[in-house]
């Protein structure tokens, strides 16, 4: 099957099953200038379907690095109007957003992880009514992976550069299920079916805790909300329209009790976080809170997540991924949150999701927050799953349910 063809392919995935693209619906696309190629079919596959119009936002990592290499730290506090205006108005006409993952993992390394947290916060804080829609599941989102030739460099560093973006090409559709014999949109139909045997098992337990550990010297028991809802793949928005936020996705999660998390967590991957690789670190909690942390490589990148604001030292997120995943099979770091996270339990600092409680999505943040989802300006994904990991569920009355053994579900 030729390049174009599998392009083609995933470009109809992307938007018939990623964003589940409406009828006369805006799709305002995000990408660096490498990816015209993929942004290119996007456009036309959302225009097949009816789409009303497609706007894309190019970036240029070199001048993106340029930007922050020059500018003052105090200068990434202040979000130009016509960003937030681009983004708020956008989500207010109930557009869908793609964005292409396709940045250099090292693209920032070196630069002040102050001023990525300055911008980060501040965007945050200027874009909120687009935050706001895609969290209460109004607005559909996608995140999709676009290979670029540093990306590639840096994930097969032994190939030649023809060799190495071909091969990560390669690995982003054989993730996707893009092959010759099958329409990729019905293949998701049927992934979307294989989640739901065990998110129906998990929410039936009414589990109060989990509790993981595993040689790496994980041991953490983590509190679940009453009322907590596990999802799986995609996720149904307000007006009814299934969609799946991310593609690749192999992931079971919640949000868990945002003060009820105590022990040491270690990651089993690197993080790859605004440009910079964090590796070989630990979070230790207590009343669901970091007290201690520390990592052999990006320790102020750490710091700066950690330190972004109160819900940021806390956990919004649970992931459960079988150690034998269809992504973990490739063999390949990724270097990349939504390949890796793919590949590996993880866990995520930040806000939680709403649809991870009953009724969930029709409340607002306050009414999130007393039910026990955390809130914060930031969301970061790190992976602890391993081949031993295990995994128990604590039900009311103290006694254990097997979750995980030998890093995979035993159901």
């Amino acid at each position: 099957m030729s390049f174009k063809t599998k392009l083609e392919k995933y470009a109809k995935l992307i938007v018939q099953s990623g964003l589940n693209v409406q009828e006369k619906q805006t799709v305002v696309i995000s990408a660096s200038i490498e990816s015209y190629q993929l942004v290119r079919e996007v456009t036309r596959q959302a225009y097949l379907v009816g789409a009303k119009e497609v706007v894309v936002h190019y970036s240029d990592e070199e001048v993106t690095r340029m930007k922050y290499e020059n500018m003052a730290e105090d200068d990434f506090l202040q979000v130009p109007t016509w960003f937030s205006t681009f983004r708020n108005d956008y989500a207010l006409m109930n557009a869908c957003f793609l964005y292409v993952d396709d940045e250099n993992p090292e693209m920032l390394a070196g630069i002040d992880p102050k001023k990525i947290s300055n911008w980060q916060r501040a965007v945050k804080k200027a874009c909120k009514t687009y935050f706001d829609l895609s969290d209460n599941m109004t607005n559909a989102w996608c995140i999709v992976g676009g290979a670029t030739q540093k990306w590639a460099n840096k994930v097969y560093p032994d190939m030649s550069n023809q060799e190495a973006l071909d091969s990560l090409w390669n690995a982003i559709f054989k993730a996707a299920k893009i092959d010759e014999e099958h329409d990729p949109v019905e293949l998701w139909n049927q992934h979307r079916q294989s989640f739901e045997k065990r998110v129906n098992h998990l929410n039936s337990l009414n589990l109060k805790k989990l509790y993981y550990k595993n040689s790496k010297g994980t041991e953490i028991t983590i509190g679940l909300n009453e009322d907590y809802l596990f999802a799986g793949g995609g996720s149904y928005l307000k007006n009814g329209v299934y969609n799946f936020p991310n593609i690749p996705t192999e992931e079971i999660f919640t949000s868990p009790n945002k003060d009820d998390v105590e022990g040491i967590v270690f990651s089993s991957l690197p993080l790859s976080y605004g440009g910079n690789i964090v590796d070989e670190f630990y979070l230790r909690f207590k009343d669901g809170q970091v007290i201690d942390f520390g990592a052999k490589n990006g320790y102020e990148v750490l710091k700066g997540i950690i330190d972004s604001d109160e819900g940021s030292k806390r956990l919004g997120e649970i992931a459960l991924i079988p150690y034998h995943s269809p992504i973990n099979e490739l063999k390949t770091l990724f270097y990349n949150t939504l390949y890796d996270e793919n590949a590996s339990c993880h866990m995520a600092l930040g806000i939680g999701f709403s649809e991870c409680i009953k009724g969930g999505i029709d409340m607002n943040k306050e009414e999130l927050f007393k039910k026990g989802i955390n809130d914060s300006l930031v969301h970061v994904d790190f992976m602890m799953g391993t081949e031993d990991l295990m995994i128990d569920g604590i039900l009311e009355d103290g006694s254990h349910v097997k979750i995980f053994e030998n890093g995979n579900f035993v159901f």
